[in-house]
């Protein structure tokens, strides 16, 4: 049983990853266009275009993509505390109230992730090669974060220390998580 709920919690986790960075990439404006974002819709249009029917995208957000990471993580969690705790399911509303309860904190930290990942491979990146084809999402993704801390942190010898400032910070939002 062990296994199984591991192997699902894996590709649940997979597609709300890939739900959330849909949701992140619109909402940075981040461009679609290369392999990358190509990749990210072929793998969520099964999910997301069904609900763009009834979920409409507001204020330049694809809440849908959110509404499904949402949904997905709801049916896991349910699994997992239907599972965990029998005497539970006999309060069903305690039930839903902590599947919901543990689907948000896990998408907020999932997103928490994405963003210190991004910021990851664009400091190697930046390193490494400047000119990939994940560099210029990656960049858009973290500027949101890093902007705000450029103003405060200076470069130090040509060095840019904002990425590891916004790591340091997010890990700390992920303690209180």
């Amino acid at each position: 049983m062990r296994v199984l709920i591991f192997l699902v919690d894996a590709v649940v986790s997979f597609f709300c990853t890939l739900f959330l960075l849909r949701f992140l990439m619109q909402v940075t404006r981040v461009s679609f266009a290369g392999q990358f974002g190509d990749f990210v819709v072929k793998l969520t249009n099964w999910a997301v275009k069904p609900l763009r029917r009834v979920i409409p995208g507001i204020g330049g957000m694809d809440w849908a993509s959110l509404v499904a990471a949402l949904a997905l993580q709801i049916l896991l969690s349910a699994l997992v505390v239907g599972l965990a705790g029998p005497q539970l399911a006999a309060d069903g509303g305690a039930m839903a109230l902590m599947a919901l309860w543990f689907a948000v904190r896990t998408l907020l930290r999932l997103a928490i992730y994405i963003v210190i990942g991004a910021l990851v491979v664009q400091a190697v990146l930046s390193w490494i090669n400047p000119h990939s084809p994940l560099a210029a999402p990656a960049s858009q993704l973290t500027s949101p974060i890093l902007d705000p801390i450029r103003r405060f942190v200076p470069l130090v010898s040509g060095i840019d220390l904002s990425p590891l400032v916004a790591i340091l910070l997010l890990q700390a939002v992920l303690m209180f998580l």
